[in-house]
């Protein structure tokens, strides 16, 4: 029979992975910071069961060999034999007996709780120095008037004694008896003396014991804690996230006006920072919503309710008065053109916004086509009394859609002509800069509020300002997708009373081509 392999899909995550992504955010820090315990506790028992003893060992192990390196050092720098075998026995130096001790006395020999022999070549024993009890190389005997009788010449000592003539040093552990000891052995320069060193090692045993045998109450006692700092720092630390969610949860309820508590300076505060930023565009972008529909669907009521009214009447009462119907249906194609143009901008605003209208990028010169778009304003100029004052005489290349430029030229000066000061001039600039053309439309109107200027290129301005004007009142909101889309600055500077000035600046190919 074939066997089936279901295989994951490529590139997903592992089923563990994903096991724990289903978790929330705070179950997951709790069990990361669980995770942490237990490997924490774990090194910790390895390291008491495991690598203490070893490491101890060797520290003692170094130890030893310096105090014995010491001890040979001095006895190399005698300037007369520490010792002399005579037919009469051992005769000791006891000036460098006494030197000796008071070496060992004031620091400079540190042979505090440890074992000293010194043997000659024979293997016997020349001087020991005894700080343990009871010592495995020494046998030690009290008596009933409280004196100690050591026996320094033991088999053990012997034995070691003649590894250390033989190989020239020895380290090694040695034990008796339940006790332990570490013993390191090293000659002389010269080869006539052996020094042997030792210390116990029940310490390290002990200390073993007693932290083997805390180690579960303690590590369950740590394990409770961390699992409670867990529970509390999970908590807190998830509290902004959770704060995000519901406020997520409000605004997709259609709660635009939600706004989440900030008293954080973390990553996470800049988060809800953001958040309550998006919010406020959001609501700002419904409200835009609801005044653009608004507005379209009463600048749409009125040319439709004009249209029908007019061609009732002319179905009714005016058939046969041909100049009055002529008149009036003259009405109803003026009423038409202005419908038309409100759902062509409409149109036109979408297709821009949603980027559906791609721009064609092309190197020209911005100031040719500000006199090609001004010239078109000839016969409105002379019709209305108006003046347009051309302020484009130098040069200025520029990459960029010329048939959106020519819509953007149109939209700023139809706003223009919208808001003609007494003087019936206004006047259309390319400035070329320092890597960049600026183009200005300026006008003498009444000029726009300050609290008006943020959003004149985003609000539906006209219906709300200038109701009756000419124009769809969607021209800035166009001039301001091209203008994005392009990535240009642009802007409006306006006093009250004076008048106001459009403006953006384009990027300068002469400029790009430098670097």
């Amino acid at each position: 029979m074939n066997e089936l392999t279901v295989m994951p899909p490529a590139g997903g995550p592992p089923r563990a992975g994903r096991r724990l992504q289903q978790l929330g955010v705070r179950k997951q820090l709790m069990l990361f910071l669980c995770a942490v315990t237990l490997l924490t506790l774990g090194l910790v028992w390895g390291l008491i069961t495991f690598w203490l003893e070893p490491m101890y060992h060797r520290n003692i192990r170094r130890s030893l060999q310096g105090k014995a390196a010491a001890v040979a050092a001095m006895i190399d720098q005698s300037s007369a034999p520490i010792s002399t075998r005579t037919f009469r026995g051992l005769e000791i130096n006891e000036k460098f007996w006494a030197e000796f001790l008071q070496a060992a006395s004031d620091g400079r020999l540190p042979l505090d709780n440890c074992c000293l022999d010194i043997s000659d070549a024979t293997l016997n024993n020349v001087r020991c120095l005894e700080g343990l009890y009871p010592c495995i190389l020494h046998e030690s005997v009290s008596s009933f008037s409280g004196h100690v009788k050591i026996n320094v010449d033991t088999p053990e000592i012997v034995q070691l004694r003649g590894q250390v003539f033989t190989q020239g040093q020895v380290a090694e552990t040695v034990s008796s008896g339940g006790n332990m000891q570490m013993v390191v052995g090293r000659l002389t320069a010269d080869g006539q003396y052996a020094v042997i060193v030792s210390t116990s090692l029940a310490q390290i045993d002990t200390a073993a014991d007693v932290l083997g045998s805390v180690l579960a109450p303690v590590a369950l006692l740590l394990f409770a804690l961390n699992l409670l700092a867990a529970l509390l720092f999970s908590r807190w630390f998830t509290q902004p996230v959770r704060r995000l969610s519901d406020g997520a949860r409000q605004m997709a309820a259609g709660n635009y006006d939600v706004q989440v508590q900030v008293d954080r300076q973390d990553e996470l505060g800049l988060l809800a920072q953001e958040f309550n930023r998006m919010a406020r565009e959001v609501q700002r972008s419904a409200r835009l919503e609801k005044e653009i529909l608004a507005n379209v669907s009463h600048d749409l009521r009125t040319p439709l309710t004009l249209i029908k009214g007019y061609a009732e009447t002319v179905r009714d009462l005016t058939g046969e008065d041909e100049t009055r119907r002529t008149e009036q249906c003259n009405i109803i194609v003026d009423e038409t053109d202005r419908l038309s143009a409100l759902v062509n901008s409409v149109m036109e605003l979408s297709k821009v916004q949603s980027g559906t209208e791609k721009p064609n990028l092309v190197d020209f010169d911005m100031s040719e086509l500000c006199f090609e778009v001004a010239g078109r304003y000839d016969a409105v100029c002379d019709r209305n009394g108006w003046t347009l004052r051309l302020e484009a005489d130098r040069a200025c290349p520029v990459r960029a859609d010329p048939a959106m430029m020519e819509r953007v030229l149109h939209n700023l000066l139809g706003n223009a002509t919208h808001h003609m000061g007494p003087d019936g001039v206004f006047i259309l600039r390319a400035i070329p800069l320092a890597g960049s053309c600026r183009v200005e439309v300026e006008d003498h109107g009444p000029g726009i509020p300050p609290e008006d200027l943020p959003y004149i290129f985003d609000r539906y301005y006209r219906a709300r300002s200038d109701a009756g004007k000419a124009g769809t009142g969607l021209g800035l909101s166009i001039t301001k997708a091209i203008l994005q889309q392009h990535g240009f600055a642009f802007g409006v500077d306006s006093t009250l009373g004076k008048g106001s000035v459009f403006w953006f600046e384009m990027k300068d190919t002469r400029a790009r081509a430098g670097h």
